[in-house]
């Protein structure tokens, strides 16, 4: 068993994922982390905090499908 965290993900929290990645605080619920500047390389660095935080390990290929915060939020809630 793993000693990760798997506090609910919430849309606050994947903004607050967003902003810190992309170094900007112009993020919201609905914002595309591509269209932020975002990019494959920096995109690791979001799933990585997810798993780190939510204990939910997503693909890029999820990421791609659903490149905002709300979105993941409603991918790591189906995947937990």
């Amino acid at each position: 068993m793993s000693s990760v965290d798997t506090t609910p993900a919430d849309t606050d929290g994947l903004v607050t994922i967003f902003r810190r990645v992309l170094e900007t605080d112009d993020v919201a619920a609905d914002s595309d982390f591509f269209l932020l500047g975002g990019d494959s390389l920096i995109a690791t660095r979001v799933l990585s905090a997810v798993a780190r935080n939510y204990g939910v390990e997503l693909s890029f290929e999820d990421f791609v499908l659903a490149p905002t915060p709300a979105g993941l939020v409603e991918l790591i809630a189906a995947a937990g």
